[in-house]
């Protein structure tokens, strides 16, 4: 193997470097200078996101069990930016005495579960997928349990880790009953010898279970709010958008290249599964009052908006799903930011608590509505472009019924969008929260939010940069 086919795993690499960099920071500072920990970790990450943009190369590793190109690279760069917010969010949290002692571990166990993601995105046998996925999996329930001095923190990793193991048996059944129908775990060669006998039917549907516990689509839903609202609000905004975001790109990558013999048996399932998730999401999300539970069941809508873009089973789809995936990042981070900011400030983290919010903190109530309103599709902000294009990747496949449903709950998730509008600009509180400077941290994540919601909708050299690579899937 020469040293230009290592670097088709560049993201990994430099991921695993900079991993390693936080882990020496960890062994060789003194505890008087583990805060020193927090810049090199922005700072190691921040080199790994510029490096992700830098030109690449083309090809495959492992026989073909790793997959390099144009359209995965582009991916791994979104989750990337979701990340390195996520992360410069993070600093105030961190910064509290009870997190001093494990600052580092944050760091580590996040860019562990984003190098499982990458292997993840880059599969090209189900091989490297299942163990791209449970590498990205298992990091993940320990941030859910990251508060362990919280009942409700032990909770939700137990919660999370337990729903995984079930949804990782039966995903595993069915790649089993793949590779025993085919004798072959790498796409290219399932696909060429796929038929439509009944085990092969049964291993599809056995393979979009597995998956919907990873994207939290009804009726595999039941973990999220719980999870959710027990974990931290960063590991939150995590689960909600990073992990759902590599898990979408790939789900939609096996279905396309994979089973396209069957695309009537996973398109009839996934239809179903689509009007349930978008439709008892938003029910559910009406008659929530911890804005994390609230945020939670709307991801849970937001995954049924993004199986728009997947059942289309076309190019525009794939386009819309990264494109949307992007959008999702800047609205959802936006949102746990001002969660995020208010619960480090005040413990605070229900919706009344936000009643007059406006009248004391007016910069954070403005980006909380511009989140929501991205989160609902209500032009400008980047939202609506964002679900019109995975509307239009489903009418273009001729599901006009689908669509029509999906637009009925846009308004509906509207409602319970402006809700929190409502509260903060609206409700009258005699005890408002108090205003409050936010930290450089807070801010420079929430700016960078708010700039993401507004160019990415208007720049269309973005969509079109993204098609360009989606032709042809």
């Amino acid at each position: 193997m020469s040293f230009d086919q290592i670097l088709l795993m560049r993201n990994e690499l430099v991921l695993t470097i900079a991993l390693l960099i936080v882990l020496s920071a960890e062994i060789f500072l003194s505890q008087s200078k583990r805060k020193l920990v927090i810049p090199i970790a922005l700072g190691a990450f921040g080199m790994v996101t510029i490096i992700g943009w830098f030109p690449q190369a083309e090809g495959s590793l492992f026989g073909g069990m790793y997959q390099a190109d144009t359209l995965r690279w582009i991916m791994k760069n979104v989750l990337n930016i979701g990340v390195l917010l996520i992360f410069i969010q993070s600093v105030p949290w961190l910064h509290k005495p009870e997190q001093n002692y494990k600052m580092s571990e944050f760091y580590m166990i996040v860019i562990a579960a984003l190098i499982g993601m990458g292997f993840m995105v880059s599969s090209g046998d189900f091989l490297m997928f299942y163990l791209g996925l449970e590498t990205a999996t298992i990091p993940v329930a320990a941030l859910a349990a990251y508060d362990k001095g919280k009942r409700k923190s032990a909770e939700a990793g137990i919660k999370l880790i337990l729903s995984s193991a079930f949804s990782s048996g039966i995903l595993l059944y069915g790649l089993s009953m793949i590779y025993g129908t085919t004798g072959s775990v790498y796409f290219n060669d399932v696909a060429q010898s796929w038929g439509t006998s009944q085990i092969q039917m049964i291993a599809v549907v056995f393979f979009i279970t597995g998956m919907a516990f990873k994207l939290s689509l009804v009726p595999f839903h039941l973990w999220t709010a719980d999870v959710y609202e027990g974990s931290p609000v960063l590991v939150t905004s995590f689960l909600s958008v990073i992990s759902k975001a590599a898990a979408a790109f790939i789900f939609m990558i096996v279905l396309f290249k994979v089973f396209p013999v069957m695309s009537d048996l996973w398109q009839n399932i996934l239809y179903l599964i689509t009007i349930i998730t978008i439709t008892l999401g938003n029910i559910f999300a009406i008659r929530q009052k911890n804005m994390k539970r609230f945020l939670a069941f709307s991801s849970i809508a937001q995954a049924g908006f993004i199986l728009l873009g997947v059942i289309g089973g076309n190019s525009m789809g794939m386009t819309a799903v990264i494109y949307f995936a992007l959008i999702y990042i800047f609205s959802n981070l936006a949102a746990f930011g001002v969660v995020a900011a208010i619960s480090n400030q005040t413990g605070k983290e229900y919706m009344d608590d936000y009643n007059g919010l406006y009248r004391t903190n007016p910069k954070l109530s403005l980006v909380m509505m511009l989140a929501l309103f991205s989160l609902a599709g209500i032009p400008p902000v980047a939202g609506f472009f964002g679900k019109f294009f995975l509307f239009m990747a489903a009418a273009k496949s001729g599901y006009y019924i689908l669509v029509l449903i999906a637009v009925i709950n846009t308004i509906i998730s509207l409602y319970y969008y402006l809700l929190v509008v409502k509260a903060m600009f609206v409700n009258h509180s005699d005890h408002p929260i108090a205003w409050f400077k936010s930290d450089w941290a807070t801010r420079t994540a929430l700016i960078a939010s708010v700039f993401g919601l507004m160019l990415t909708g208007f720049i269309s050299y973005i969509w079109e940069y993204i098609a360009a690579f989606s032709f042809g899937i």
